[in-house]
């Protein structure tokens, strides 16, 4: 295996721990895969998040009003490694949500950056949302 597509598997791999952690709805775990510096832009949100603990807070507020992950299914998941350090993740998602007493399934494109931390830990240091075009298959 190249060093290449073992930067590659690591980066896949953290992607899918982080879906798999946000479609439990395991907060705590969700979150640890965020670098503390992290930055989220999401088209459901005004302003963009400067931080995970900004996140963190919304996320919160979020839960108060009754939301939960119900699932989420990623698809054509695609990984572009930048460097030993630096990774793009990019995919397709499918997530059921409910907000207070409704549900809603959202269909929706994610880019996810990825940063190799000291110890080794692949992290998201941005995230961005933005939903599926009107017929996009």
């Amino acid at each position: 295996m190249t060093a290449q597509h073992a930067l590659h598997d690591e980066v896949l791999g953290a992607a899918r721990q982080l879906v798999a952690a946000f479609a439990a709805h395991d907060t705590e775990s969700y979150f640890s895969r965020f670098a503390p510096d992290a930055t989220f832009v999401f088209y459901t949100h005004a302003l963009p998040l400067r931080d995970r603990q900004a996140y963190r807070e919304l996320w919160t507020s979020w839960e108060r009003d009754g939301f939960r992950v119900l699932s989420c299914t990623s698809f054509d998941p695609h990984v572009h490694v930048l460097d030993e350090d630096a990774a793009v993740f990019t995919h397709r998602v499918h997530t059921v949500v409910r907000t207070g007493e409704h549900e809603e399934a959202l269909d929706e494109r994610e880019t996810i950056v990825f940063r190799r931390e000291v110890d080794g830990r692949w992290l998201a240091l941005h995230e961005h949302l933005s939903p599926m075009p009107t017929g996009a298959a």
